[in-house]
């Protein structure tokens, strides 16, 4: 790596000093919101404004010290959704609205009016199980399932809306502006409220329309256990926040972040979840400006209606936690998700938002990274490394140095003077490329991207209407406008193989800086009032740039293949519904133990918000890991759902076989042990696609009425069949794990030993593995041996891990289609293959009749996990064979593991056949 160039910028701009951030106190629309104190609402709902519409109930209130009328709106969504919107009657100019995260306008249900008294007004839906409380004064909804208050809207009276104002003259008086805010400013210390302008060490943020910040509170009653709100370096478990310090959602580039902060890091999703063991329920906040999030969670008095004397009522003690929201700008838009189960959750919100895209199987092979391989010949290396030492893997990066200058769709013209042949040699092993493409642009006339993007007008602009320009890592750099529709669709055409030169059909994206990072700018991110497309400011959009870039980058690689072919895009600023076009990973983490350990509820909280292709940095970006770190953190990213090592140009090489035999032999197993997994990982990735279930999922999630999984997060379910709780102590010789369910079978994954007694176990480890466990009742598709890529292995036989469950029963499926074409989708190619174990029968059926696909792939092998006496005999039938005989079937039985083991099958995978047990 030569030293950087003196315009370009190097590592050391980007570790920075934490002080470069702000905290809670810095933040002006938080210091105002927290002047309205928890008592009666300002507003009050005005019955006689009710209207009822074809597909929403629409009412008006009003503020009763600043008598500005908002327009309240409530739709019934199909599938147990409400969703509110809150907005200025006639606002001086439009306020912003996310657009293009949800997937479609939701289909709504009528609303009708079940009681309209006294100033209440109930609502009710065709769904009769819910009901909408409406009170006038002050103004509440509380929403009611089955007669049980789920949740409350505005209980704390903490409302709180900022109408758009008119430019305050200069004359104006503190005073005045004060008043205009309506803010009581005998509480206000004189503090500087930053309506019209803020300061953040020497930046000045000048807000063209002024205060429009909104707020409103939720208490989730019956409630102590809420999830979500990523991305935090932060438990699973949310927290309770005390003053000034609040979650906060704002989209930054944290180069080593701290752990257990709650600053904003890359992504933001607004997306919250409670349970409690009878129902799961979420707050979906669609706004994508800065957001804080105050959570408290308390105990309350509950009244119990009595059956003995009527006049007299019980009381209990009830948890609830309140929380709060509180964003810079735009309107109150929010979904409440009814649930009630946390497959339900998931599904309400996979319908507002999308499903995760189907990857291509490659990416869910092992990624190899690091900032930089050098040139051609350091890739070719790296590559022969992997044959050399039996370890496979599919992807080799690179990182910003392989480009001409950090001009990006270019190629340095001394270090890869042959990109295609690169790529073609690559191709010939069946791998693949991956290139970073960051959402910066060099500022150069001679650069064509460059003077195109500026004679087209699609960069973003400073408030003055020049191009915004920013230091990043080629120096003065400008930023492309991706909110543009128009913008994207020229950036998806880069990627054509006739303008990006040297690329072909192995090379794939990585979108990285795009929160967008500003190096020198204020918290190194654009100015706020940066002006986008249709002229919002870029405190508006924030949130949203890195989903743009990530959009207009998938949408590029689908076009470039003629539509045929998944892409696959890594982001590292991410947004609620980021799903839909790709992977994310928790960014610039470090090579020590708690960074591992911390890794497990962040990708935890990443998945249980929709985005289930996520992963951290093997080994730690920053810094150099000890070789017991490694191997931990290679045994936990082989069980997680994107498995990607990467290292920091100035960290010491680190590829698996550079530490001594015995730690390469180690990682070769966890590697090796990933790629055995395929079927069952790539089968999960189906789901999460087609019924929006996690990949990566808290113990919570499978065991919802199981209070002592609530907290868990040193171990998780990846499905509903495995159990994996990586090792993140050092030196470690024995784990804590709990085995949920008291009627649960759990089996261990390697030793096949079945542990009937579940709860919490002290299990002794070695360095070699992490503790795995199969769950009784299911079935695991796995491959009998891996190839060299996930291209060498489509032909390699199946082996089916069969569990079974207190009572004999087991149940699992497999998906299957080319890997890599949306045919899956158009035509329909696809197998889906259910295997079901019961009253001593192994089948295969078609678990959907649509997807036909044509494979010669066997299954194998059959292990039955379970079987308490040795069988006397085993036969085979196949459906629809015509001489109808059954086939004797060799097996062994190991009474000591009571497990029975079938061989030699050589069963056609989309075949129907029955195994019978004697």
């Amino acid at each position: 790596m030569e030293p950087a160039k003196e315009e370009e910028s190097s590592v050391q701009d980007e570790a920075v000093d934490k002080s470069n951030f702000k905290n809670c106190n810095h933040i002006a629309f938080y210091r105002r919101q927290k002047l309205l104190l928890p008592g009666n609402s300002l507003y009050q709902a005005l019955l006689d404004s009710v209207t009822l519409c074809n597909d929403s109930v629409k009412l008006q209130i009003i503020n009763e010290k600043n008598k500005v009328p908002l327009l309240v709106e409530i739709y019934a969504i199909d599938g147990n959704i409400f969703r509110l919107k809150i907005n200025e009657v006639s606002p001086l100019k439009s306020r912003y609205e996310v657009p293009d995260v949800l997937i479609k306008e939701p289909t709504t249900q009528r609303l009708s009016i079940a009681q309209k008294e006294a100033g209440i007004l109930v609502l009710t839906c065709a769904n009769e199980d819910c009901k909408l409380h409406i009170t006038a004064n002050p103004f509440q909804i509380e929403l009611e399932s089955q007669d049980e208050t789920v949740l409350s809207v505005n209980t704390n009276g903490l409302l709180y809306f900022e109408h758009l104002q008119l430019t305050p003259q200069n004359s104006k008086t503190t005073a005045q502006k004060k008043e205009d805010a309506s803010i009581d400013s005998s509480q206000e210390n004189q503090e500087d409220l930053g309506l019209w302008q803020e300061e953040f060490g020497s930046f000045l943020d000048i807000k063209a329309n002024g205060p429009s910040s909104v707020g409103l509170d939720f208490s989730l009653h019956g409630c102590e256990h809420v999830y979500g709100i990523p991305e935090h370096a932060e438990t699973l478990l949310l927290k309770n926040t005390s003053d000034r310090d609040a979650y906060r959602l704002f989209n930054l580039d944290v180069y080593g972040h701290k752990i257990h902060d709650k600053m904003g890091i890359y992504g933001s999703v607004p997306f919250l979840l409670a349970h409690k063991p009878n129902r799961t329920s979420g707050i979906f906040w669609l706004n994508s400006s800065e957001t804080l999030v105050e959570i408290n969670t308390k105990a309350v008095m509950e009244h119990v209606p009595s059956r003995s004397p009527p006049d007299i009522t019980k009381q209990r003690v009830v948890p609830q936690t309140d929380v709060r929201w509180m964003s810079e700008s735009g309107i109150i838009d929010v979904f409440l998700l009814m649930g009630p189960t946390p497959f339900d959750i998931f599904k309400q919100y996979a319908q507002l938002t999308g499903t995760q895209a189907l990857p291509p199987l490659f990416s869910l092979g092992y990624h190899q990274c690091r900032w930089n391989y050098e040139d051609e010949q350091d890739v070719k290396t790296v590559d022969t490394g992997f044959d050399e030492h039996d370890i496979p893997y599919d992807v080799i990066w690179l990182d910003i140095e392989h480009t001409d200058g950090k001009r990006y769709f270019t190629w340095d013209k001394k270090k890869f003077q042959h990109p295609k042949r690169m790529q073609e040699l690559l191709k010939r092993k069946k791998r693949k490329l991956v290139v970073i493409i960051d959402p910066h642009i060099k500022v150069d006339p001679l650069y064509a991207l460059y003077s195109e993007a500026k004679k087209k007008g699609y960069f973003v602009k400073n408030r003055k209407g020049q191009d915004f320009e920013g230091i990043c890592w080629p120096g003065s750099s400008s930023y492309l406008d991706f909110t543009n529709p128009e913008v994207r669709e020229w950036y998806a055409d880069q990627f054509a193989f006739k303008s990006y030169k040297g690329s072909t059909d192995v090379l794939f994206v990585w979108n990285d800086m795009n929160e967008p990072s500003v190096f020198k700018g204020a918290e190194l991110t654009m100015q706020r009032d940066a002006v986008h497309h249709d002229n919002w400011e870029h405190r508006e959009v924030h949130n949203l740039y890195g989903f743009y870039q990530q959009m207009a980058t998938a949408e590029g690689l689908i076009k470039r293949s003629g539509g045929q072919k998944r892409p696959f895009v890594l982001t590292r600023s991410f947004f609620a519904g980021s799903q839909k076009y790709g992977a994310v990973w928790t960014g610039d983490n470090v090579a020590e133990w708690s960074y591992l350990k911390i890794s497990i509820p962040m990708l935890l909280t990443i998945s249980i918000a929709g985005i289930s292709f996520c992963g951290a940095d093997v080994g730690g970006f920053i810094g150099d890991p000890e070789p017991e770190l490694l191997v931990r953190w290679y045994q936990a990213g082989a069980y997680q759902p994107f498995f990607r090592g990467h290292a920091n140009i100035e960290s010491k090489r680190r590829e698996p076989w550079l530490f001594g035999d015995e730690n390469t032999q180690i990682i070769r197993e966890a590697i090796r042990e990933r790629y055995t997994l395929l079927p069952y990982l790539y089968s999960l990735f189906y789901r999460a696609h087609t019924t929006a279930e996690p990949v990566m999922r808290p113990l919570w999630v499978e065991f919802s009425k199981e209070q002592e999984t609530f907290g868990v997060e040193d171990e998780y379910m990846l499905g509903n069949a495995l159990l994996v709780h990586p090792v993140t102590e050092q030196e470690a010789t024995t784990v804590n794990v709990l085995l949920p369910g008291s009627d649960e079978v759990w089996y261990d994954f390697r030793r096949f030993r079945r542990l009937d007694y579940p709860g919490t176990l002290k299990i002794p480890v070695t360095l070699e593995s992490i503790p795995v466990f199969q769950r009784g009742g299911s079935v695991v598709p796995l491959k009998t041996t891996v190839g060299r890529s996930t291209e060498w292995m489509t032909d390699i036989s199946y082996e089916l891990r069969v569990a079974l469950d207190s009572k004999d029963f087991a149940v699992g499926e497999l998906y299957l289609d080319d890997g890599h074409s949306f045919q899956y989708l158009h035509k329909k190619q696809f197998l889906h293959r259910k295997f079901t174990f019961h009253k001593n029968v192994f089948s295969s059926s078609c678990a959907d009749e649509i997807g036909q696909y044509h494979t010669t792939c066997v299954v194998e092998r059959v292990l039955i996990l379970g079987v308490q006496k040795q069988p006397t005999s085993v036969t085979v039938s196949l459906q629809g064979k015509r001489d109808g005989k059954d086939k004797e079937v060799v097996f062994t039985y190991d009474a000591k593991t009571s497990m029975l083991t079938l061989e030699k099958l050589l069963l056609n995978v989309g075949a129907d056949w029955e195994i019978h047990i004697k």
